[in-house]
């Protein structure tokens, strides 16, 4: 992949892709390493995750990491620990647009999140006018245009969700639907086992509801063959690596060919 000019927030070109349901390859990044996250940028994804629900981010890590993006083609998008407005709020401040709010169950789940974005009175957001997110008051416009600009994808990971997904996807304001096929197996009782029938009949049902409303669906796929197969079955926001399960494997096959003969 090419990479081409710099992702810009507003407009938000990553969510605008999102609604038309294009396919948006990404990456996971979990390291906490600006220095990791600004070389990932550099590869062209269209996307890049960064985690702070299973993964020893917070703020003061993440900011470093969006200045490491700042001249990337890769979207950042936020996963925050939690679907908390506050904790929300700041990463907003901090300087994010896109966000992956983790374990919706419900309708009221994901109204919730999308509000915790938007400022008054289409939400909750708390108002201050010189923070990071725009440029510390210096983007006139920012508070009349942020609300258009914020992307907001639900992470589906229980037989609860699943079961729920026509009216999460019915809610104003989620852009798209994303799957956690480890928790979903472990809802299901196939923990450790995403590959299960049951499984992968619950991730078909969400891609094809998804599809039926006319929002994309993602999920995390870091072996090829899944990823493939998910794309096969109309995933979208698809994110087919990770950082630490690249530098794992790449270091477990040196060590391997050069310990283990």
């Amino acid at each position: 992949m090419t990479p081409s000019l710099p992702y810009q927030p507003l407009p938000n070109t990553f969510r605008q892709s999102v609604l038309k349901s294009e396919t948006r390859i990404g990456c996971w990044a979990s390291l906490g390493s600006p220095i990791t996250t600004e070389l990932l940028g550099m590869l062209g994804f269209d996307w890049i995750l960064l985690d702070a629900e299973h993964a020893p981010n917070d703020v003061l890590t993440l900011i470093p990491q969006l200045m490491a993006l700042k001249d990337s083609r890769s979207a950042p998008v936020v996963r925050p620990p939690a679907n908390d407005s506050v904790v929300i709020k700041r990463l907003l401040d901090s300087g994010f647009f896109n966000f992956l709010i983790p374990f919706v169950d419900s309708a009221a789940d994901a109204a919730r999140a999308v509000a915790a974005t938007r400022y008054p009175p289409q939400g909750i957001r708390g108002v201050s006018v010189g923070h990071r997110g725009n440029r510390y008051g210096t983007v006139s416009d920012y508070l009349s245009t942020a609300n258009d600009n914020i992307c907001v994808v639900v992470q589906i990971e229980s037989r609860t969700a699943v079961d729920a997904i026509d009216e999460i996807l019915a809610v104003e304001g989620v852009d798209a639907v994303f799957l956690g096929p480890s928790d979903l197996a472990a809802s299901y009782g196939h923990i450790g086992n995403p590959n299960h029938p049951d499984v992968q009949q619950a991730i078909a049902h969400v891609f094809e509801r998804a599809r039926a409303a006319g929002k994309a669906s993602g999920t995390l796929a870091p072996v090829q063959a899944d990823a493939e197969r998910y794309l096969a079955m109309g995933c979208q926001v698809i994110a087919v690596c990770a950082d630490m399960g690249l530098l794992r494997n790449a270091a477990q096959a040196v060590q391997k060919h050069f310990m283990q003969k």
